[in-house]
């Protein structure tokens, strides 16, 4: 079992959040459907391959060097491990900012 799959779920309410984080802020780079823009697409296809704690560490670090920003403080290492293990399945659509 990956090292992620052992996290916590995030709360309805915060899943709702993080869905709209990554739609909207990650979207603005990686395009609104996660097909790749200015970053590359987060699509299942394009991260089946990829090694889980990498996506993590990237998510919470950002790459140095280019436009990738750290969201180290925005998200926990739980929630990015969660985002990461939807982004490997399909991300779910965005149904708004909460409330």
């Amino acid at each position: 079992m990956p090292a992620c799959a052992q996290q916590a779920t995030p709360q309805p309410e915060r899943m709702r959040e993080l869905v709209h984080l990554v739609r909207q802020d990650c979207g603005s780079c990686h395009g609104l459907t996660l097909q790749g823009g200015l970053g590359p697409a987060l699509t299942a296809a394009a991260l089946r391959d990829k090694p889980q704690d990498s996506l993590v560490a990237t998510i919470l670090g950002g790459r140095p060097g280019t436009p990738m920003p750290p969201f180290h403080g925005i998200v926990a290492e739980d929630e990015a491990a969660w985002i990461v293990e939807r982004l490997q399945e399909g991300f779910p659509a965005d149904s708004g900012a909460a409330r």
